[in-house]
């Protein structure tokens, strides 16, 4: 069968859409993907990534280096829909208005005769929509987030109303929906009963390869947080704030991702008490290399401050990385992640959200009892293996897929 999958953003920023894009094409499908430039590093991985794939993958619009004309144009596009829906309709501009290259992506994807066609990222949802109206096929939408609610709460937000308009219109007009964690499919669940939501889990290939050697007794214990941006509103000034109270040299802090800003290392550097402790800034790398890269320190770090309903309900990929790796897990109590944490209290610790002391008490149980800490990442890595892994959940979605074009199992 033939199958296109979009999105608004790149494979190497979008790993959830590069791990279908591989199941289906090793499944015997024909996949092509259409994608957006984002950012440079994300370029320049794409160019490693792609060249060792089975399915093709097409930039739609232009880039800042490479077709500067049409990058412009979907530029000039986005910013005048943009006005036009916060200034005089959201129904009329919100197509437009929702990415840079969500008026292009709708025009390529059109064109393409597929069996399927699979959305990722709200910017390419009326895309997919639209080219399966138009070739009379069918197509499905991948919620890794609750998008309505990725920024804010306030429903007077205009990312709120154009997001929530976006998803009433063309979610209800999808074939199938995948979401992320359960929490959010119970919350897509609610907004749209008629649909049978499948949770897809952010997991991760098993690599065999790590394992876990003994943690030393006296040596500073590696934290290890990662993200695509490094930033504020992800937790980090509460943990450097618990750090800086905490015994000198008991830990390390490496953070890994692209700066928010241009002063982000001189913000959270400022935010440190000077020699206390190690803060170490990690540029991204390749997503293959990841779990790899994290198996070298002992606790991950998931943060996340809840600022959101998207980031109270969220599962990110962070956890299912840090289990891949063999880390302890130290999660802020979010109802996505308590909900994890509770039933898998083995993997590490919940702390909770915004509080010094909480957390402070979550590090100092390792800090204090390395034994602790070595069997906590050892039950990760086994939990990952034996249950939280992509050979696991690719044959929950190729069932999706086999049901939705009808196929024989």
């Amino acid at each position: 069968m033939q199958i296109l999958l979009i999105t608004s953003g790149q494979p190497s920023l979008n790993p959830r859409l590069v791990k279908e894009a591989d199941a289906l094409s090793s499944a015997g499908h024909n996949v092509t993907v259409l994608y957006a430039y984002w950012n440079e590093w994300g370029t320049k991985f794409d160019h490693a990534l792609l060249k060792s794939k089975k399915w093709k993958a097409i930039r739609i619009g232009g880039a800042p280096k490479q077709n500067k004309a049409s990058y412009f144009l979907t530029r000039l596009i986005h910013k005048l829909a943009t006005i036009g829906a916060k200034k005089v309709s959201i129904p009329f501009f919100a197509e437009t208005a929702i990415a840079r290259s969500s008026f292009m992506l709708s025009m390529a994807a059109k064109k393409y005769q597929a069996d399927l066609y699979i959305a990722h990222n709200l910017g390419a949802l009326p895309a997919a929509v639209k080219a399966a109206q138009h070739n009379h096929k069918s197509c499905g939408f991948d919620a890794e987030d609750f998008h309505r609610n990725e920024a804010s709460d306030d429903p007077h937000s205009f990312d709120v109303k154009l997001k929530t308009y976006i998803e009433q219109k063309y979610l209800p007009r999808t074939n199938y929906l995948t979401a992320s964690s359960p929490q959010i499919t119970a919350a897509y669940q609610v907004l749209f009963p008629s649909k049978a939501i499948v949770t897809i889990l952010n997991v991760f290939s098993s690599v065999s390869a790590v394992s876990i050697p003994k943690t030393d007794p006296i040596s500073p214990i590696k934290l290890f947080w990662f993200s695509q941006t490094i930033g504020s509103q992800r937790g980090i000034e509460t943990l450097i704030q618990t750090l800086n109270n905490l015994p000198a040299e008991s830990f390390e802090l490496h953070l890994l991702g692209g700066f928010q800003h241009q002063g982000s290392k001189a913000y959270f550097e400022k935010l440190r008490t000077p020699n206390l402790y190690d803060l170490r800034f990690h540029p991204p790398i390749a997503p293959d290399e990841l779990i790899n890269f994290a198996a070298q320190f002992d606790i991950g770090l998931a943060l996340e401050p809840s600022f959101s309903k998207n980031n109270d309900l969220a599962l990110s990929n962070k956890i299912f990385t840090y289990l891949q790796a063999g880390l302890a897990v130290i999660a802020s109590n979010t109802t996505a992640q308590r909900g994890l944490l509770t039933a898998h209290p083995e993997i590490g610790r919940l702390y909770e959200t915004g509080d010094t002391r909480s957390l402070s008490n979550a590090l100092l149980q390792y800090a204090e009892n390395r034994d602790q800490l070595d069997q906590a990442r050892q039950a990760s890595l086994m939990l990952a293996r034996n249950k939280f892994n992509w050979e696991i959940e690719q044959v929950k979605f190729l069932k999706v897929i086999q049901q939705t074009l009808n196929l024989e199992s």
